[in-house]
């Protein structure tokens, strides 16, 4: 019997490494082309190392000089780091508020069966498309329809709106609005997917129950549906958050890099992107993502421990 035993377990094959061989792929990519340059981030970020004219500077070993020097105030007592995440942060929230707003009213009457919608595979079409665009093809659309001499202007004359050409691109209530908005239609159409999965992931005998018991529309979303996909929603909101504080194409093409007026609509990126493509500076841009990278930490922390509350109660 020991020697039949000893035989059958010769024979039989492990495929446990399989599945190490199988996810090989993912974590040497990750190590080669994420861990590795974020590594050297932190490494760079503790170095003067900048090009001034033809001249090469550095690498020089300053410790924590590079973080010293973002959050120095100028001369104007203002420190450039927080006034630009202010930017980013504000622009965020403009197009974030109606993004979430709207997509979570379209995901419920989506999957609403009291309701029971025609066409919603078109519709679900249509709304999402906006995100296939590319935002700098989306942004330049933008700028050509609102300029001095765009479509719109041209039209707002012609009926007698205003009396003058108006820059939209100079007027900083305008400019954020306009980036506001097309980060919204270019999003939501992608949260309303991400809830809809949500809500069609609940239970619905749960709804069925609600229904047999008289509980109105309101009272279904606010005691059923909405406690139940806090989860999808913490995800799409934290998701959103990293999203836009890495927001740069959109208020790059609509100010033309210069995050005008009077640097308004300067985002934390384009600040980053002044640092790699035009000083050349890659101590402070290491230093600068790595005080980015923080802060994005921070604040997702801060809101997945918000919304597990809201879930918990």
């Amino acid at each position: 019997m020991k020697k039949t035993e000893g035989k059958r377990r010769r024979k039989s094959v492990s495929y446990s490494k399989w599945a190490y061989i199988f996810i090989a792929p993912f974590f040497i990519s990750y190590i080669i082309f994420t861990l590795t340059p974020q590594i050297l981030t932190v490494y760079n970020s503790f170095f003067e190392n900048y090009r001034d004219g033809l001249t090469q500077i550095g690498p020089n070993f300053v410790g924590l000089g590079n973080y010293q020097k973002l959050l120095t105030p100028d001369s104007a007592g203002v420190i450039d780091v927080l006034k630009y995440f202010g930017n980013t942060m504000l622009l965020w929230i403009l197009g974030a508020v109606p993004q979430f707003a709207v997509a979570l009213l379209l995901a419920v009457i989506f999957t609403s069966s009291r309701l029971n919608i025609k066409g919603q595979g078109l519709a679900k079409s249509i709304i999402y498309m906006p995100n296939l665009i590319m935002a700098s093809a989306f942004s330049m659309l933008v700028f050509a329809l609102f300029n001095n001499i765009g479509p719109v202007n041209k039209l707002l004359i012609s009926t007698g709106m205003i009396d003058k050409t108006f820059d939209f691109l100079t007027v900083k209530v305008s400019v954020r609005a306009l980036i506001a908005s097309m980060n919204f239609l270019m999003w939501f159409g992608n949260t309303t997917i991400v809830l809809m999965a949500g809500i069609m992931g609940i239970d619905q005998s749960l709804f069925e129950s609600a229904e047999i018991d008289g509980a109105g529309s309101l009272h279904v979303f606010f005691d059923i549906t909405l406690p139940l996909l806090m989860p999808i929603l913490s995800y799409a909101l934290i998701t959103s958050l990293i999203g836009g504080i890495q927001m740069f194409d959109v208020p790059q093409v609509i100010t033309a890099g210069k995050g005008t007026p009077n640097m308004a609509n300067t985002t934390v990126i384009m600040m980053l992107n002044n640092f790699l493509s035009i000083s050349k500076n890659y101590g402070m841009a290491g230093a600068l993502s790595v005080l980015l990278f923080i802060i994005t930490g921070i604040l997702s922390m801060f809101v997945y421990r918000q919304m597990a509350k809201q879930y918990k109660r």
